[in-house]
């Protein structure tokens, strides 16, 4: 049985109509925190926001459809999640995206730009408005979701993973300016089973599983349950730091 240890907290989750977000958001329910999730498009998020109500047991859930790559958007879903639940104890940076695929070389600049602006500016831009309005006086936890590929080159998703490489830095950076009192980890999931990643696995599960010494892909919960450790109170002394959830992957040295 899983303990109330976030009890009487409040999570925002951006991206969190389906996949890895949406798993951190019901993990995160299942101990006990109010949860407030974000995503662009408004009826999946409902529907998830209602999916999740039906676990909420004491604690409640809100949906909040915004652009996270947009200011006034991320300004609007902190102040709705402060007027709802009257904290703001954890953020979920989730959101992400890879419009751009293959060698930088001849990679489209806009799509490069706009991969940067909402995995690493948009992330940055929560964390502002958090601290500003409520973290910088009462503290908090964030947690960035990064990737494998921020940590190894790939070749394949490369404007993605400088993408995430810069997340990870601002997650270092973010850790000693913000410290003590809120404490900024990152999450390197390697290939997760979800509807973002499934051109990478889709045509032969099982040679993709094949480079990971645990034999199987990763699922949206083997990402939730780390990220609920990041910003539980077990990991009070924990910051800074950017935990791989990857089978093992780059403990083989590849990618």
């Amino acid at each position: 049985m899983t303990s109330l240890d976030l009890a009487g907290r409040t999570a925002l989750v951006t991206g969190a109509s389906r996949g890895i977000g949406k798993a951190i958001a019901a993990e995160l329910l299942r101990r006990g925190a109010n949860i407030a999730i974000t995503g662009r498009k408004t009826e999946p998020l409902e529907a998830t926001a209602l999916e999740l109500a039906e676990n909420a047991g004491q604690a409640g859930v809100v949906a909040l459809p915004g652009n996270t790559g947009d200011p006034e958007s991320r300004h609007g879903i902190v102040a709705a999640t402060l007027d709802r639940f009257g904290s703001l104890d954890i953020l979920i940076n989730n959101t992400g995206i890879n419009p751009v695929y293959g060698p930088l070389v001849d990679a489209d600049l806009a799509g490069v730009a706009k991969i940067f602006d909402v995995n690493v500016v948009a992330a940055l831009g929560y964390v502002q408005e958090v601290h500003k309005t409520w973290m910088g006086e009462h503290g908090g936890s964030i947690v960035n979701i990064a990737s494998v590929a921020g940590l190894r080159s790939s070749g394949v998703i490369s404007a993605y993973g400088a993408s995430k490489a810069a997340l990870i830095r601002l997650t270092e950076e973010l850790a000693w300016q913000l410290g003590p009192t809120v404490r900024v980890n990152a999450v390197a999931p390697g290939v997760v089973k979800t509807k973002f990643a499934e051109a990478l696995y889709a045509n032969n599960e099982t040679q993709a599983a094949q480079a990971y010494p645990m034999k199987r892909l990763g699922t949206p919960d083997d990402v939730a349950r780390a990220v609920a450790f990041l910003v539980s109170d077990d990991a009070s002394w924990i910051t800074g730091e950017t935990l791989r959830v990857d089978g093992g992957l780059l403990a083989t040295g590849g990618l």
